[in-house]
């Protein structure tokens, strides 16, 4: 059943205001190129989602989930202080039917510790991956040091606090898209270079969360002899269903997926680690160390024709 309420931060446009008169014309502009470019691209708009106006999802998508071409998906935010792009790396939706809502996060790239806009010495010497998920107004960012630091692994912060309010995303669904039910087609696929795209669909029968986990297959194994495939990509962002969190933003973790049948899937996750130097714990890292195994829906894309 699609949930009656889709909150996800599209953006179509966004444009600087600065006075009456441009307001005018930024609603006239957005009215207009919005209806244009959905025109163009055969997109819907879901009224009353959060963050903007209208939320395209294309109308004829499998089971209301969009596949995203992630060659040209990028997240822009308005800062005036950094008006930075991010790459979107996966998307993690999840939904409940109980509200009867489904909350869109999209998971960036990851990225290294820098100082920004500086005239030399652009990377910190204490350096860390920078990791930003972002979705209903926040955004998650993991920052991975050399060791533990308690206070500094997840952060969470409205997202006019980070980088500006009202990002705009560019998240085109894909021209053509051809679901590879079978082995010879993941095959066909794979060889033929056309870009793959995985969804894995996970729920709760407890918490009555279900959630589907979207990315671009980076690896994709191939037995000819056995005719079996495996896929291994990530990270991307893995919702914890076993409970309902205060701010479900903080239910995602980073993980790594990987799945050879449509029925199960199986996941390491980052967590804390400890490096054991013969019977002794000299450190503690933030490593992806925690497998598990999920029963799980998995359907694979390619965004082409064989």
């Amino acid at each position: 059943m699609k949930p009656s309420n889709v909150k996800d931060n599209h953006s179509i446009i966004n444009l600087n205001v600065q006075s009456g008169s441009d307001l005018k014309l930024l609603k006239s502009r957005r009215k207009f190129l919005r209806t244009s470019l959905l025109a163009a691209s055969g997109l819907a708009i879901v009224r009353g989602a959060a963050g903007c106006a209208g939320s395209p999802i294309p109308a004829d998508a499998p089971d209301g989930k969009p596949c995203i071409d992630y060659g040209q998906s990028f997240f822009c935010n308005t800062a005036e202080f950094n008006s930075v792009r991010m790459w979107i790396e996966s998307r993690t939706t999840i939904n409940d039917p109980k509200s009867g809502t489904s909350t869109v996060y999209y998971q960036g790239a990851s990225c290294k510790s820098e100082n920004t806009f500086g005239e030399k010495d652009l990377f910190y010497k204490d350096n860390y991956d920078f990791l930003p998920i972002f979705g209903d107004g926040k955004v998650l960012v993991f920052r991975r040091h050399v060791n533990k630091r308690d206070d500094r692994y997840r952060t969470i912060k409205k997202m006019e606090e980070m980088w500006g309010g009202n990002p705009v995303i560019y998240a085109p669904a894909p021209k053509v898209m051809t679901e590879l039910d079978t082995w010879e087609k993941i095959r066909d696929a794979t060889a033929a270079g056309i870009p793959i795209v995985t969804q894995t669909e996970i729920n709760n029968a407890d918490s009555g969360l279900s959630a589907i986990i979207e990315c671009p297959c980076k690896t994709m194994n191939i037995s000819h002899s056995k005719k079996m495939y495996q896929v291994d990509s990530g990270p991307v962002a893995l919702p914890d269903l076993t409970r309902r969190y205060d701010i479900q933003i903080d239910c995602l973790n980073l993980a790594f997926i990987a799945f050879n049948t449509p029925h199960f899937a199986d996941f390491v996750i980052e967590t804390l680690t400890p490096i054991i130097d013969g019977e002794k714990e000299v450190a503690t890292v933030y490593h992806y160390s925690k497998t598990t195994t999920m029963t799980a829906k998995n359907k694979i894309f390619a965004l082409g024709k064989l």
